[in-house]
């Protein structure tokens, strides 16, 4: 077996790389909540041994993004309310440093407003899970106008977890259609360099989706 998949860089462990790559499945929605995950198939798709496999899998468990269950396997993690709440809160913190960081013309800037483009287009088709995963990106690059890899690796993990969130629910239209008109707001505030209504317009944004997802999770349980 090979351990060595390619795009694999010099200074980035194989079971950092790897873990990556799984979470970018999770942020995409191609693994859904409480699904099983096969070590032999794993494996195969990432031309890995079952060893470093299984050293991905604990990684990603430390992270609550897969959770071991003793003589069953591994799953993928079903995040609950208190996870949402604590998602929100991380997201708070995280984000209005963010908003304080920007400065114009940053790169993070063109590629919010491709990501608002892309919306459009998926909304159009109805595609409300490539909705989900463009607002994921669009609020990933908002991090990045921060200049921090580490602030921008913990936060994808949030993202990752926050899209389990979503993948429990059948009809994620609700959920993501309002904050279209939201994104293109708060861009439009980073345009202008106009800080402060961009920090209004991001407290007002994150409050409304948690309880918008709370609101779901209740239901989905009733």
């Amino acid at each position: 077996m090979i351990d060595a998949p390619q795009g694999l860089t010099e200074d980035q462990p194989l079971t950092a790389h790897v873990a990556g790559k799984i979470r970018g499945m999770l942020i995409s929605g191609e693994l859904q909540p409480g699904a099983k995950l096969s070590e032999q198939q794993m494996a195969t798709h990432f031309g890995i041994s079952r060893n470093t496999l299984r050293e991905v899998f604990r990684l990603l468990t430390s992270q609550n993004l897969l959770t071991y269950i003793p003589n069953r396997g591994v799953f993928v993690a079903t995040p609950g309310e208190a996870s949402v709440v604590d998602i929100y809160r991380v997201r708070r913190v995280i984000q209005k440093g963010a908003v304080q960081a920007a400065t114009p013309r940053h790169p993070a800037l063109a590629r919010m407003k491709d990501q608002l483009a892309r919306t459009g287009a998926a909304r159009a088709n109805a595609d409300w899970r490539q909705v989900g995963t463009i607002n994921m990106e669009f609020h990933r690059s908002m991090v990045d106008l921060c200049d921090s890899p580490r602030l921008s690796a913990g936060f994808e993990l949030v993202l990752a977890e926050l899209r389990l969130v979503f993948a429990r629910f059948e009809d994620t239209a609700h959920l993501h259609e309002p904050y279209i008109a939201l994104n293109a707001a708060l861009f439009a505030s980073f345009e202008r360099g106009d800080i402060e209504a961009a920090s209004n317009q991001l407290d007002d944004y994150l409050l409304r989706s948690e309880r918008s997802v709370l609101a779901a999770l209740q239901r989905a349980r009733s």
